[in-house]
């Protein structure tokens, strides 16, 4: 059965009690789960922040991004090795705040380019590097879902296609795949054929309007892309990711430099929009 969970993003790219509050409410509002960017630097918070999830009856997804002095498809293979380490430490924090999934595009850094398309040495090594990350996230209890972003933002896998070649070749079952509709407008010719392309590996998906605002209220083809996840009868997370400017350090580092939408009117007019598009399409 489908689940709904919300990214915090939205408000804090940290994990602290700062976000007691806003897990409490959107708890209220009606949500499954909650989802926390794994970064902060502070390791007692995140078992703290899983004790209070728990305690509210909210499960627990996490996301994460490496950077470019820990890229796992660096050509220094000291690089890698560190790209590897921060991918455990991500999964070990995962685990300390009791999420059962680490999604990212954390198989390459984050918004680092060579002015070239990917190499056939970049995509091994980032699968060896993934398939021992998968390794760690087994005996921690953690599946990881890697995430394609668009062109602007990676040049290593961009579409379904390409993200689906890539965990087919890390060889993990702890290694899968996951949708974002954000994304994938930019990056899919039809939702449809991405969503089968990727449907052997799926384990997450983001929600996400075209302009990261309340998902609704944009342009994306939502009719189409819960038709998809119907059609190979997904039952995994619908995580609403949103941004805003309400973290100045996370939004600066991404590139957001306005509001589009307040928050809270993308959490409960998104929630909302989900369960109207789950039903509508029968997704259960």
């Amino acid at each position: 059965m489908t689940k709904i969970g919300f990214n915090v993003l939205a408000w804090s790219a940290n994990v602290s009690e700062d976000l007691y509050p806003i897990i409490e409410r959107l708890k209220k509002t009606g949500y499954d789960g909650v989802e926390y960017f794994v970064g902060s630097e502070d390791i007692k918070n995140y078992k703290l922040v899983g004790d209070r999830s728990r305690e509210l009856g909210l499960e627990v997804t996490c996301v994460t991004v490496v950077s470019p002095d820990a890229n796992p498809v660096s050509d220094d293979s000291k690089i890698r090795e560190k790209g590897l380490d921060r991918v455990k430490w991500a999964i070990d924090r995962t685990h300390e705040i009791g999420g059962s999934i680490l999604c990212g595009p954390f198989h390459s850094a984050h918004a680092h380019f060579y002015g070239r398309p990917a190499t056939a040495d970049e995509l091994k090594w980032s699968a060896e590097n993934m398939h021992s990350a998968g390794q760690h996230a087994q005996q921690a209890g953690v599946t990881l879902a890697l995430e394609a972003l668009n062109r602007f933002e990676c040049y290593l896998v961009n579409t379904m296609a390409d993200l689906a070649k890539l965990v087919k070749e890390v060889n993990h079952p702890h290694v899968r795949a996951m949708f974002d509709t954000h994304h994938s407008n930019i990056e899919e010719k039809k939702y449809a054929a991405a969503v089968n392309d990727i449907a052997p590996y799926l384990e997450h998906v983001h929600i996400s309007e075209n302009d990261r605002g309340t998902p609704g209220s944009g342009h994306i083809p939502f009719d189409d892309a819960f038709a998809a996840l119907k059609s190979i009868n997904y039952d995994g997370w619908l995580t609403i990711e949103a941004f805003s400017r309400s973290d100045p350090d996370f939004a600066n580092a991404i590139n957001v430099w306005r509001e589009y939408d307040d928050a809270w009117d993308i959490a409960e007019k998104g929630l909302k929009f989900i369960q109207e598009m789950s039903a509508k399409h029968g997704l259960k």
